[in-house]
């Protein structure tokens, strides 16, 4: 059965999309819900609203850890924030770093990002829409706005929060009135199925999620020699900034060292300073622990005798800025302590360059399936082709003042989607990355045309990302002379599905596009042949199997073709179903009898023996299957050329649970290929591309299919 819902409902998210639904200012609803039409609804009844898309109870709270079995989720109450003190609040007095204290939940890493996100007032209204609070209209309803894999989705939630022993279970703020940071929490968690899916992650994914800006990531015990100057510089735009000591074994987590820093924790940089220390300069940076607490005591920490040292105005101003859970260190013991530091760029402006040019974006979104677009990195050569190929099409180079090389930059970023909600069933995120190869010459130019495994096997890429990771976004900066390249995004091994997400920013315009295959056929014109071109020994056998009518039924050409293809023992089948054969009878049958007559028949068999010809062609191993990706070749012999998403539909129906094509599946797929081609061009006989047809066509259509 071929997925009509799924195909009529990524239709419709196209066109959603292409007027606009899913930007800032035009949200996408999430699950349908509107926050204006169901706080109306409760304000009229009378009723404090209960999320029936997220209810509050064991399911929301986690699967394992935080199971409905587990000793941290024993006693667990859910209230409201009136239950829990006489005079709740949204915010008090703004946002600020010091109302997010972590809670139960291993999710340092997006309380980091929330932190860092207070540091931007305007930013911080994006994601937390001004005019709600518990005194005007409350009605128990509040809503966030947060970006999802390329749009804005705005998200509901009641005020419903998990407690034990009468205090928040999870994010709270230090002012214990005040409970933004807990309901922000509670719509990222429901984004992502339940609060455990959220445990142990990268601060870049909650960076992005509330800007839709694009993450960089350094390698601190690498870090380029203007480190500094990359940090002051992202700060000054507003810039997102988190880092975090990489742990080197289970026991480490979220250990603390000797000068108290914790390791594997995700701490978010919110300031960065030159003083005069001693006749130096000596540059300091501000840390901020989500803890809110466990602070560093080096030097430079709160007390410290280097305060001692400085002016006494720069010690005021800089001692008078600091919240609880926040410090101070030199930058080179921040280099020498931190592992690695993230930056997400809210514009994707240039992100180490002092001019502070707008990058040209461009979002795609894409899918690997077994079987069809899930071909694994490039060390799997049989199936790396099969991936979605994006192309860029780089026409001017930087400008770069004194630099000799001729070049453009661009950044790459891959993100894939949903993975956290696959925690619950055993999931999670996939290893990924991209290769960039230079288009060759005879393909410049096109966008219908999908790249072969010849392609790849002679060619090296140009440009790689530099790790194949299974965090949920990779990036890079890449520098490539002007021309035309294109990007294959992939999980390492073959047969992984998910969805992503390829954006591209480059520096300087550029064309950019999925290359996929212009859907087409080569079909050949009918046969035209009589009962006198067909030899003897054939009529013979037809008039046995079709009896005195000289028609053979449905039934009837089930037992031939089993007949037939049980004498070919090189053929793997379980032989032609009832569907298949009514499909080649649909497609044979000129006269509407619902029966084939004996040429028609002929043409029929004629069909058969050539799909078999390019069947044995492309069993390339001679197992007596075809894989999923020699049928994409076999489907191209036999002249049909299908891009991407036809791809997935063909091996969802054609193709078994190994990913294996057999010979009766094969002719199906053809036998309805050229049927629905046929049919199409019947409707549309100037070959304009579009045809028109009322419902009751339409009806005929898909239930004849």
């Amino acid at each position: 059965m071929l997925p009509f819902g799924g195909i009529a409902a990524r239709l419709e998210r196209d066109r959603l999309r292409a007027e606009g639904v899913g930007q800032h200012h035009n949200a996408v609803k999430y699950l349908n819900q509107d926050y204006e039409a169901l706080k109306q609804g409760c304000i009229e009844s009378g009723t404090l609203f209960r999320d029936p898309q997220f209810p509050a109870g064991p399911s929301a709270l986690g699967f394992k850890e935080l199971g409905p079995h587990s000793s941290k989720t024993r006693g667990v109450e859910w209230k409201r924030p009136s239950e829990l003190v006489g005079d709740p609040q949204f915010i008090v007095g703004g946002a600020t770093r010091t109302d997010i204290c972590q809670g139960a939940l291993g999710d340092c890493w997006l309380l980091a990002a929330i932190g860092s996100l207070t540091l931007n007032e305007e930013l911080l209204h994006r994601v937390v829409p001004h005019g709600q609070s518990f005194q005007e209209d409350y009605a128990g309803i509040f809503h966030f706005q947060i970006w999802q894999f390329g749009e804005w989705v705005d998200v509901v939630v009641d005020d419903l929060l998990p407690t034990k022993d009468g205090e928040l279970l999870f994010v709270h703020s230090a002012e214990c009135t005040e409970f933004w940071s807990a309901l922000l929490e509670k719509a990222y968690a429901k984004l992502n199925g339940c609060y455990e899916a959220l445990s142990g992650g990268s601060t870049t994914e909650g960076f992005e999620d509330f800007t839709g800006g694009v993450a960089e990531m350094y390698d601190l015990k690498r870090a380029p020699r203007n480190m500094g100057h990359i940090i002051r510089k992202a700060l000054e735009r507003g810039s997102l900034l988190g880092c975090s000591i990489d742990i080197t074994s289970a026991f480490d987590m979220e250990a603390v060292t000797f000068k108290k820093l914790v390791k594997g924790h995700a701490y978010s940089v919110t300031a960065f300073r030159d003083v005069n220390y001693r006749g130096q300069q000596e540059q300091l940076i501000r840390i901020r622990n989500p803890w809110g607490q466990v602070e560093w005591t080096g030097a430079w920490s709160d007390g410290s005798p280097e305060w001692d040292n400085i002016d006494p105005s720069d010690r005021e101003e800089l001692q008078l800025k600091m919240e609880d859970g926040e410090f101070w260190m030199s930058f080179r013991d921040f280099l020498r302590e931190f592992s690695r530091l993230e930056i997400c760029n809210l514009t994707p402006d240039a992100l180490t360059k002092d001019e502070l040019s707008r990058w040209h974006t461009q979002v795609f979104e894409g899918t690997w399936r077994r079987g069809s677009t899930a071909g694994g990195c490039r060390n799997h050569p049989a199936t790396f082709w099969i991936n979605p190929q994006f192309k860029i099409k780089l026409l001017e180079e930087d400008d770069d003042p004194g630099d000799d090389e001729v070049a453009c930059s661009f950044l790459v970023a891959l993100m894939q989607k949903h993975r956290r909600r696959e925690r619950r069933l055993g999931g999670d995120m996939h290893t990924i990355g991209f290769a960039v190869y230079e288009v060759p010459e005879e393909a410049q130019g096109s966008q219908n045309v999908h790249l072969k495994k010849d392609f790849f096997l002679r060619n090296q890429s140009r440009a790689r990302s530099e790790t194949f990771i299974n965090l949920r976004e990779v990036s890079n900066q890449i520098r490539l002379p002007p021309g035309e390249y294109i990007v294959v995004p992939s999980t390492f091994e073959p047969h992984k599905e998910a969805d992503f997400v390829l954006r591209v920013f480059t520096e300087k315009q550029s064309d950019t596009a999925e290359l996929d295959e212009e859907i087409s056929a080569d079909l050949a014109d009918e046969e035209e042949i009589t009962e006198d071109d067909i030899e003897d020994g054939f009529k013979n056998m037809f008039q046995q199997l079709a009896g005195e009518d000289m028609e053979i039924s449905v039934f009837e050409l089930r037992t031939i073709l089993n007949r037939v293809i049980a004498r070919h023992k090189d053929l793997k089948t379980d032989g032609f179903s009832l569907d298949s054969c009514r499909n080649m009878v649909n497609l044979m049958d000129k006269d509407g009898s619902a029966r084939l007559g004996l040429v028609e028949f002929q043409i029929l068999w004629n069909k058969i023996r050539s799909w078999l010809t390019i069947f044995r062609q492309h069993d390339l191993d001679k197992s007596g299957t075809m894989s999923a990706y020699e049928m994409r070749m076999a489907l191209e012999s036999a002249g049909f050329k299908l891009n991407n998403k036809l791809h997935q539909v063909v091996v969802a129906r054609y193709a078994d649970a190994e990913m294996g094509v057999d010979f009766d599946n094969f002719v199906c797929c053809l036998v309805k290929l050229e049927a629905m081609f046929r049919f199409f061009r019947g409707m549309d006989p100037e070959g304009t591309g579009s045809a028109v047809m009322n419902f009751a066509e339409w009806l005929l259509l898909t239930m004849c299919g």
